[in-house]
């Protein structure tokens, strides 16, 4: 089976047959062709970790639980465990939500993958198999085959890489939260004040990575002083574009100002493939960034999967780092 990989989420996930409003059926997991596969019991500790659960109040039955998934989707599940095989990697009694009904369209059809931080996670429930050890590398939206690779265990992981600290929020365990200290456009380091980038476990603000996210935002004066100095760099005129604000004629985008993330111990400058997205008719280009939305997140300044682009992103929990290197990824 297919999975969409999701760092800021640790269940796993899948659509089963008899899904009601799965997009399709035929790709679905058949828990009665499963000589392993049994759901979970409301007693059962597990039942506990996930989210939006809905148990009698008797504590029996079986574990279901109902959970919302991007902008406008929710899915119900039964929390469910089998042998779940990775190339030649068997991790016996995985569990994971087997899904029953699906609402919206945001929910990626063939499920998810959590590599979040959570008890509920892979890394968690592998413990020793992968020592905690992950990296990823996701292709550009332009590569033809767009295949990328996901590296688990230490085994295999770049042996030179410029890293920065891990830092956990015990009130958002899932998050990789790392420390930016700043934001450069070209030349200019852009005004930012420290009290806007901090990590702050109380309020849920910092700066997280997160392979979920399409685009890259900011708390909205961070992402107001980034784009004016981003406008202020390039000739106009600007137009709006769905999300984006600050979109141009793509005849000027190779004359668009870098921009550069500084992290705690690395800076990483972005190739304009990770800061521009083109209209679909390719006549525009835009900057590929936006404010944070007005929601639980409306703090927290989002490293997207669009500005990780061709990078390979390690994430080493047992040191508490995350590095990031260049690579091809397709």
């Amino acid at each position: 089976m297919f999975m969409v990989m999701d760092t800021s989420n640790d269940a796993a996930w899948v659509p089963c047959t008899a899904c009601t409003g799965c997009s399709s059926t035929a790709s679905a997991f058949a828990p009665n062709t499963s000589t392993t596969y049994g759901p979970v019991d409301c007693s059962v500790p597990d039942c506990t970790a996930v989210s939006g659960l809905a148990c009698p109040t008797d504590g029996s039955g079986t574990c279901q639980f109902t959970r919302p998934y991007g902008g406008d989707s929710t899915f119900s599940a039964t929390l469910s465990r089998d042998t779940l095989t990775l190339g030649n990697d068997t991790i016996p009694s995985y569990a994971f939500g087997c899904v029953n009904a699906v609402t919206g369209g945001s929910a990626p059809p063939q499920g998810l993958l959590g590599l979040g931080r959570g008890s509920m996670s892979l890394l968690s429930q592998t413990g020793s198999l992968y020592s905690g050890v992950f990296s990823y590398c996701l292709p550009s939206f332009k590569s033809y085959y767009f295949s990328g690779s996901l590296k688990l265990g230490p085994l295999g992981q770049p042996k030179s890489i410029k890293t920065t600290p891990l830092l956990k929020n015990p009130h958002r365990p899932s998050l990789y939260y790392v420390n930016l200290i700043g934001i450069s456009v070209g030349r200019v380091n852009v005004p930012i004040a420290p009290e806007l980038l901090a990590f702050n476990p109380s309020s849920g603000a910092g700066t997280i990575i997160d392979s979920g996210t399409v685009i890259t935002r900011f708390v909205q004066p961070v992402y107001n002083a980034t784009r004016d100095e981003f406008r202020k760099q390039l000739a106009g005129p600007f137009s709006t574009l769905g999300a984006f604000d600050t979109c141009f004629a793509a005849t000027n985008d190779e004359v668009a100002p870098v921009i550069t993330l500084h992290f705690e111990g690395l800076d990483l400058k972005l190739p304009l493939e990770n800061s521009l997205i083109h209209s679909s008719s390719g006549s525009l280009a835009c900057l590929a960034m936006a404010a944070a939305p007005n929601n639980v997140n409306s703090v927290l300044n989002v490293i997207a999967n669009l500005q990780q682009q061709n990078l390979r992103i390690l994430f080493d929990t047992v040191n508490s780092r995350v590095g990031i290197a260049r690579e091809v990824c397709n």
